[in-house]
This record gives C-alpha cells, structure tokens and sequence, in this order.
C-alpha cells in the first residue's frame, strides 16, 4: 500500500498552486514580449517549414513586460479579493517599460487598478512582515501620502520616526478604517494577513475597498513594486507605446 504523507509534507502538497503554461495565454504573451509570433512561426514549422528559415536567436530583452490578472470583483460585491487555488481571472493584460516598476504600474492601470498620485495610505501588517515596511513607508512620506495604521503597526513605525494617524480596527469602533474609506479619507491600502481569524476580520475592509476601487496590495513584494514606480512617476511622466512602436512591425 502506498504510505501516507507526513502532515508537514501534506500541508506542502495542499499549498502547491499548478503552473501550466497554455497556448492561449502564456504563448501570445511571451510573443509579444518578444515581438516574436511564436504561433504563426509553429505553424509553419508543423506544416513542413524548416525552423532556420526564421533565423530565430536568443536576444537580452531591454524591456521589462509585467502580465496582471483581470478579476471580475466588481461584479460580484460578495467575493474576497484573497485569491487562492481557484481559477477566477477573466482576462489577462500586460505592461511594458525599460523600468520594472513603472512595467508594473501601467500593469495595474492597464487591469483598472489605478494608482493615486496623492492622498492617504492605510497600512497593516502582520508582525513578520512590520520590518520590511520600514524603507517602504519612508518613500511614502518622501511623494506626500499620509499613512494610517492600526496601533500595532503605528507604534512600530513610530519608532522609526515615521509619522503616522492610527486608526482603529473595525471591532476596535467608529470611527474605525471602514468608516475613513467609505467617506473617501483612504487611497491606497496594503494590509497582510495570516490566521482565519485575521482574514475573517479584514474581509469587510477588502469588500469596501473593492466597492469604492480602492486599490489593495496584500503582499509586501507587489506594495514595494507600486510604490517605487510612484516614486518614479513623482518625477517623470510614464510613455506609453504599441506593441507595432515597439518592434517596429
């Protein structure tokens, strides 16, 4: 009979996530990341054409393409912006710059995830990841957005000589951070999570914030990303170009 996995080796397995790249959106991405129409060259080659016909050579792309899911949140007001194994994007679109940062912002504009300018941020971490905020909330106070925070991570920053409002929890009472982004006080969030207890309690933040389209950062990595590119569009203006521009085809 075939042994049962440890619990440590089955708590892997239930994370694992596939990755299966498809013909239908992974080949036209790289393709035209690339400027390469890697289809069109297939079929050819499958129906008799030699492969050094198109004299095909690996390149150093200068460019930076970020691909972003599209999820229909918005038209379901009851559904969670968390995203686990489950198949929920109904489009994919891509941004493309020499700049990795700014690749990534016109990613999220591109998705309908625009990125404020200027405003509020509010901000709450779980504790493993209150260290990695520290560089990050000194950049938003160098391109003017004011930060709030629940106690915890107010009083971590605090000591950092960041400034900061803290702003109650929803079960902490109004006002509270649903009340500050129904009212239009928050323009950007970023809020890490661990536990189902915690989930539980920012769902109401997530539905609000995807009522009002605010966006909503959940990992450290893509809130560093986004708010380097805005620190990057503080002083510059973002080019934009088509893909024929691009390659010249």
């Amino acid at each position: 009979s075939t042994p049962k996995p440890s619990s440590a080796a089955s708590d892997v397995y239930k994370r694992q996530i596939e990755v299966n790249p498809r013909a239908s959106r992974t080949v036209p991405f790289v393709s035209k990341a690339n400027g390469i129409p890697l289809a069109k060259i297939a079929s050819r080659i499958m129906a008799g054409e030699k492969l050094s016909k198109y004299n095909l050579k690996y390149k150093k792309n200068k460019r930076y393409a970020v691909k972003e899911a599209v999820f229909p949140f918005n038209k379901f007001p009851d559904s969670d912006v968390l995203l686990g194994p489950e198949m929920k994007s109904t489009g994919e679109v891509m941004g493309v710059d020499k700049n990795f940062p700014l690749a990534f912002l016109k990613s999220q504009m591109a998705a309908g995830n625009k990125l404020p300018e200027r405003g509020s941020i509010f901000i709450s971490v779980r504790d493993e990841d209150k260290e990695n905020i520290i560089l990050l909330c000194q950049v938003i106070e160098k391109i003017d957005f004011k930060i709030y925070a629940t106690k915890g991570t107010a009083n971590f920053l605090k000591q950092f000589s960041i400034s900061v409002q803290i702003i109650n929890k929803v079960n902490e009472g109004s006002p509270h951070i649903v009340d500050f982004i129904e009212k239009n006080k928050i323009h950007l969030i970023i809020n890490t999570t661990s536990g189902v207890k915690s989930i539980a309690d920012s769902l109401s933040i997530r539905r609000t914030a995807l009522s009002k389209k605010i966006p909503y950062f959940t990992t450290i990595s893509a809130a560093k990303i986004a708010i380097t590119g805005l620190n990057i569009v503080n002083n510059s203006e973002i080019s934009v170009k088509s893909i024929q521009e691009l390659y010249n085809l």
